[in-house]
């Protein structure tokens, strides 16, 4: 959570920056217009704390999850009376334990930003089979616009060999070794609807042996290994 909080330190500092440049333009463009802007700003921002404080009531009474601030833009609409500014950002949320999601959310502020992505986030968590606790069951590739991933299971002490984005996403997942690789746009948002694409597919053995009415045994005895080999594996798998 440390990387998460200087993250959103720098992004408040950002905010203070862009206030400083909205006052400029508000005394610049000074008018009826901007005190009517003005007022409306206050009382927006009033309705805002209110729900971002009920937000947070619920999480406390929610299970630990782990959250991963992955980006924040700034952005700027020209109004009448100088610039209204405003923030976007993007978290990933998962518990570590096979659940992973994703949100975005805008405001006016970082951390109300911030809130909307979480609870975004938490609205949409997927769950992924994982191999041992550790790794994906198989290799798998994702697509998303122009975002391409290839994701490939690895063996312990591997590590999570990722950047930025794709590696917020299998830290909240709860994956420790896996091997992957961003083919395309460097854009966060398309990088993680296409790792989302390949964790997607992602299937274990238990659920193919329900689907085919086989025994895991007889799926995993298939490429050469003994019957008792092919017991043992079926045995040790756990999801």
């Amino acid at each position: 959570m440390a990387d998460e909080t200087n993250l959103e330190g720098a992004a408040v500092a950002v905010e203070a920056g862009a206030g400083a440049g909205e006052q400029r333009e508000g005394r610049r463009g000074r008018g009826r217009g901007g005190e009517r802007g003005e007022r409306g700003d206050r009382g927006g921002r009033g309705r805002r704390d209110d729900r971002r404080g009920r937000g947070n009531n619920e999480e406390e009474g929610g299970e630990e999850l782990i959250e991963k601030l992955v980006h924040i833009n700034r952005v700027s609409k020209t109004v009448k009376g100088g610039k209204r500014f405003g923030f976007a950002a993007l978290v990933v949320v998962g518990d570590g334990k096979g659940r992973v999601g994703f949100g975005h959310g805008k405001a006016r502020e970082v951390p109300e930003a911030i809130t909307k992505a979480t609870a975004s986030a938490k609205k949409k968590m997927v769950r992924v089979p994982l191999k041992e606790g550790r790794t994906l069951h198989h290799d798998g590739k994702g697509r998303f616009g122009a975002g391409k991933v290839n994701v490939r299971s690895a063996p312990a002490g591997t590590g999570i060999i990722a950047g930025g984005p794709m590696r917020a996403v299998f830290e909240s997942l709860g994956v420790h070794d896996v091997v992957t690789k961003s083919v395309g746009t460097s854009n966060p948002y398309n990088m993680i609807r296409a790792t989302f694409d390949a964790l997607t597919d992602q299937t274990s053995p238990k659920s193919v042996a329900q689907r085919r009415g086989k025994k895991v045994a007889d799926l995993l005895g298939r490429g050469g290994a003994s019957a008792v080999e092919a017991e043992a594996a079926a045995e040790a798998i756990v999801e």
